[in-house]
């Protein structure tokens, strides 16, 4: 199945190089989780702090237990501050 997978800010960094932009288009098998590619791409759980499924913020609790499914957008933002 295949699912859309952007990073923003610094995570961009963990996508192959030869990518366009700060999204990917991943061909992934059924039942793969946010979590294994949260490790697939070496996030580091702690940079992995906004994460959206179409959309929908999915705590750091649900991760591990949360399929995708085809079609799927996942965005991953790291914590920002500002002033």
């Amino acid at each position: 199945m295949k699912i859309g997978f952007k990073l923003f800010a610094s995570l961009t960094d963990h996508l192959p190089p030869d990518r366009k932009g700060n999204r990917i288009e991943l061909e992934v098998g059924e039942g793969t989780t946010i979590a294994e590619l949260i490790t697939r791409f070496n996030v580091p759980e702690r940079s992995a702090h906004l994460v959206l499924v179409n959309g929908h913020f999915v705590p750091a609790a649900q991760r591990a237990s949360r399929a995708l499914a085809d079609g799927d957008e996942l965005a991953i933002w790291p914590p920002i501050a500002g002033g």
